[in-house]
């Protein structure tokens, strides 16, 4: 089949992958010159361990597509470096406990450390924690790189056709109008607009059941030494569902958040980049309109907790950034689909899973749609 796609992120580009493999040609559409919402905007993690028990075989799906495609594309720089989340009170160490004692523990590759192993799995951890919580099974990839990296792959196979600062106009059919008055003729289009929920996406959907999150993140210079494993903080049992359970009950009782992480819906995760900056981040914000500047209260706190668990200064900030993804506020969906009779598939609202789970579900729309 001729595939046409409207969206050059992570979902657009695992879909178009996916199409190529199957021996179809496809077009990409991006209105900017590369993709630069939330696909580039996030740390680069496929991250099994805090993942609901209903997404663990498609997050696992997902890191062995990952995996592969890290070894068919070496520029996108897939590393199984797994995490660790840092403990800090009896609280969260009940956390692990539980989590480490269920049934899928061990396809999440779960296990709790003492402080001793912590430094022996990830020696730059020299600071205050009494516990760590392993995951074995997260990685992580370049969200900067593995976009073109991904690209230049289908390009060589001389079925596939980028076409960047293009924005796409109208829909007749299957049949996209671009913003040059160019038709793109195929037999299917998928729309994978990310965040952006209006325009054309509402035109062909209409009202999907999505919201928009907007977070802060930030990048460090290179730090002189090797962060063996992504670290996280006790905040994000807060946050992924996968954590859910009687001791995190008791833990939203007993302990509160602090002030700054509780306004801004905060959790720790950071990742080493492969040039050796650390990405940190991040809050969340949920009530629109977002504001277009960033609050450096978040920031403070964020470095304040890296720098405890390091044991160090952080090395200078090299840049802060705010992003907006697209969420369905159905906790039990993946992602909306739309499907009209014309062969018009508009696919969103991963939330912060779409570097995750993106191949995972490019895979399952193929089968879905019968590519």
């Amino acid at each position: 089949m001729r595939v046409t796609i409207v969206g050059g992120g992570i979902l657009g580009t695992a879909h178009a992958l996916e199409a190529v493999r199957r021996g179809h040609e496809v077009v990409q559409l991006e209105r900017e010159t590369e993709a630069r919402g939330a696909t580039v905007r996030n740390f680069g993690l496929v991250w099994i361990s805090g993942r609901a028990h209903a997404e663990l075989a498609v997050t696992l799906r997902s890191r062995e597509l990952w995996e592969r495609l890290g070894q068919e594309i070496p520029r996108i720089g897939f590393r199984a470096a797994g995490s660790l989340t840092l403990l800090r009170t009896p609280g969260e160490v009940a956390v692990a406990e539980e989590v480490v004692a269920r049934t899928d523990a061990q396809s999440r590759g779960f296990a709790l450390l003492d402080r001793d192993q912590v430094r022996q799995l990830n020696p730059a951890l020299r600071g205050k924690y009494v516990a760590g919580l392993h995951c074995s099974r997260d990685a992580a990839v370049e969200s900067r790189q593995a976009m073109p990296a991904m690209r230049d792959y289908m390009a060589a196979t001389d079925r596939y056709t980028f076409h960047a600062a293009t924005e796409a106009r109208a829909i007749q059919g299957s049949v996209v109008i671009d913003d040059r008055g160019r038709r793109h003729e195929g037999d299917l289009l998928l729309i994978c607009a990310g965040a952006a929920h209006s325009g054309l996406v509402r035109e062909i959907a209409g009202e999907l059941p999505v919201r928009r999150v907007r977070l802060q993140m930030m990048q460090t210079e290179p730090l002189d030494e090797p962060l063996t494993t992504a670290i996280a903080d006790g905040d994000s049992f807060r946050y992924y569902p996968g954590f859910a359970g009687d001791a995190l009950d008791a833990l939203r009782r007993n302990e509160p958040q602090d002030a700054v992480a509780d306004e801004h819906h905060m959790q720790l995760l950071c990742v080493q980049r492969l040039h050796g900056g650390l990405t940190i981040g991040d809050t969340h914000e949920y009530t629109e309109p977002f504001a277009f500047d960033v609050s450096e209260g978040p920031y403070a706190y964020l470095v304040d907790v890296v720098e405890q668990f390091l044991g160090r200064p952080l090395p200078p900030i090299r840049q802060r950034w705010a992003g907006v993804y697209s969420q369905c506020v159905d906790p039990d969906q993946l992602v909306c689909r739309s499907s009209p009779d014309d062969g018009v598939w508009v696919v969103t609202g991963p939330g912060g899973r779409g570097m995750t789970l993106g191949p995972a579900l490019a895979e399952q729309s193929a089968d879905l749609i019968g590519l």
